[in-house]
């Protein structure tokens, strides 16, 4: 065992694991990656990694409570430092497409969890992370409309739906290519697109 990481605290453990796990799902398909090569990215023996986590479950668990803690955190951050609601709207959709761009196992990971048909405690921290996401970018179409930036029809579902839709599609595109930091020359014009359909007009 690496003795570093004999040592270590419960937090740093689960920090070392969420690494461990990100560089894994970033180079191959996350369902493939096992608790062996886990181990072995944080020091550990397999016996060893299973002194910390129960089960390979709590390993993802933990990742995907992570990430959403981290993602939220950044367009939340993000939303609340820009000067008017669509500037929020658009600091969150930059903010998201960096974070994907940063980490590009996570993509694969979210789809995966999604595409599951039972309930996983990661697959619930994912749609506790979508339901978050999606009320913070409700308040700030609730301010648009208030403030007159936001066309007071459209409806709030429809345009939440509609940006989440947009994000995704550009990581979609992204993973096909095989090339995550192509996210970033579509991200803009994509973005002004979603402002048209959503954009008061005067």
């Amino acid at each position: 065992m690496n003795q570093a990481a004999k040592y270590l605290s419960a937090e740093e453990r689960r920090g070392m694991a969420v690494k461990a796990v990100l560089e894994l799902a970033a180079v191959q398909n996350p369902g493939d990656i096992t608790t062996t090569a886990i181990a072995a990215r944080m020091g550990l023996s397999q016996g060893g990694i299973f002194r910390h986590f129960s089960s390979k479950d709590e390993i993802w668990r933990t990742v995907m409570e992570w990430v959403a803690t981290e993602l939220y955190s950044r367009v939340a951050r993000a939303a609340e430092a820009a000067a008017s609601p669509l500037a929020s709207l658009e600091a969150m959709f930059m903010a998201h497409i960096a974070f994907a761009v940063e980490y590009p196992g996570i993509p694969r990971m979210l789809f995966g969890e999604l595409q599951k048909t039972e309930s996983t405690p990661a697959k619930i921290a994912v749609a506790s992370l979508l339901e978050q996401y999606g009320k913070l970018l409700a308040q700030k179409l609730a301010q648009g409309k208030s403030c007159g930036e936001v066309d007071s029809t459209i409806p709030t579902d429809v345009a939440t739906s509609l940006f989440v839709g947009a994000v995704q599609g550009l990581i979609i595109k992204a993973l096909l290519l095989g090339d995550m930091e192509s996210m970033k020359h579509g991200a803009a014009e994509t973005f002004a697109l979603f402002c048209r359909a959503i954009r008061k007009s005067i």
